[in-house]
């Protein structure tokens, strides 16, 4: 009969040097068992220099051959008595150490133009593997990321995770080795691995979706057959829509997500507001017949949708207990939100108790087939 499986184990620190946050970490993850085949990592922009160096180092103290991870505005895991933190604004790494078969997972890397083919290099282990979720780390200095992403998630009828790097090109990723450029991550076999994820919003809408009448690339004309400015004034209320410069930051617009079953939507910045023409500027592409409404953006509605999402796991997770995890929140959550900077780890224990967590805030959050802004993604190993 064979015994337990081993732990995951989580380990974060900080340091005035990368060396000296290591050897924080080493006492912990020198625990390290065989059965530990898969690492974790994420550091702040201090150490993005020496990341590479740093996974060959932790590969050879731990004996823990492959790891994946990138560089976050701060990072997210657990300390030394086992409640789980955050790190912004300091030096620090968070690392996983994460007990799967060997069959069970497969790093991926090099994914930087359109004919880098993932599903290709891996195709023996998808068709065994079936759909896999996929824990991805992009650069936002390649141009065709949006065009890799979309590949990926088609090619392999994935799930994804993950986010955008806070570093850009080579040695701003590790994929068993330095990485950088493109997309490059781990695929997960959900057939071995239970994992359950979830996403939290962080703005709460103001008003119903309005269809584009009038539009032309990132400018919207008209909503429902109305000058579009009008339209928000409406939905922001009259206080706001006396002086729009109160706008700044506080709301913003939503592109509602075809298809989602739980009215999805991703969040995007106001670019401009021309009271002439009656116009607004958003921070996408939209054409006539596009859903469009508006948010707003304060720590209480993330509060609040971040309590919701977890209400959400827990009851999905049953009776099952949460043997590890990882938290992607953007980089303009956390302490940029919050008036606690520990706030989101606050929530996440209250509601779901202490459990080995790494994680990172991001340039730009995935979930499913896309990229997201002002969220949180939640995904537990079970």
């Amino acid at each position: 009969m064979s015994g337990a499986p081993a732990d995951f184990i989580a380990a974060q620190a900080t340091g005035e040097t990368w060396q000296q946050a290591i050897g924080r970490l080493l006492p912990v993850l020198q625990k390290a068992s065989p059965e530990h085949r898969l690492g974790l990592i994420y550091l702040t922009p201090d150490f993005a220099s020496e990341l590479p160096d740093i996974e060959v180092l932790l590969r050879q103290s731990t004996g823990v051959q492959h790891w994946a991870g990138t560089v976050g505005f701060g990072t997210i895991g657990t300390a030394r008595d086992g409640a789980l933190e955050e790190c912004y604004g300091s030096p620090a790494i968070s690392v996983l150490l994460c007990p799967f078969p060997e069959t069970a997972f497969r790093i991926f890397s090099g994914a930087r133009g359109e004919s880098d083919r993932v599903s290709e290099t891996h195709s023996d282990w998808l068709s065994q593997a079936g759909p896999p979720m996929i824990l991805a780390h992009g650069d936002t200095g390649n141009g065709l990321l949006g065009s890799i992403i979309d590949d990926i998630v088609e090619e392999t009828d994935g799930f994804l995770i993950g986010g955008l790097s806070a570093a850009q090109g080579p040695g701003s990723q590790v994929a068993d080795g330095a990485d950088g450029q493109g997309l490059s991550g781990v695929l997960l076999s959900l057939t071995q691995l239970p994992i359950q994820t979830a996403l939290s919003q962080g703005c709460s809408p103001i008003g119903p979706v309005h269809t584009v009448t009038a539009g032309e690339e990132n400018v919207i004309f008209e909503l429902n057959g109305r000058k579009a400015l009008d339209v928000f004034k409406e939905d922001i209320g009259e206080i706001l829509a006396r002086d729009l410069n109160r706008c700044a930051g506080y709301i913003f617009a939503a592109l509602p997500v075809a298809g989602s079953d739980s009215g999805d939507y991703t969040v995007r910045n106001l670019m401009a507001i021309d009271p002439r023409h009656g116009a607004i500027a958003i921070a996408a592409s939209v054409r006539p017949g596009d859903g469009v409404m508006f948010c707003r953006r304060d720590p209480a509605s993330a509060a609040e949708d971040m309590r919701r999402m977890l209400s959400d796991i827990k009851r999905r997770l049953g009776e099952r207990p949460i043997r590890g995890g990882l938290y992607v929140s953007c980089a303009a959550r956390g302490p940029n939100q919050f008036s606690d900077p520990a706030r989101e780890t606050q929530l996440i224990e209250e509601t779901l108790g202490r459990f080995p967590l790494t994680g990172f805030f991001a340039n730009g959050e995935f979930s499913r087939d896309r990229l997201y802004s002002y969220t949180g993604v939640l995904t537990l190993f079970l």
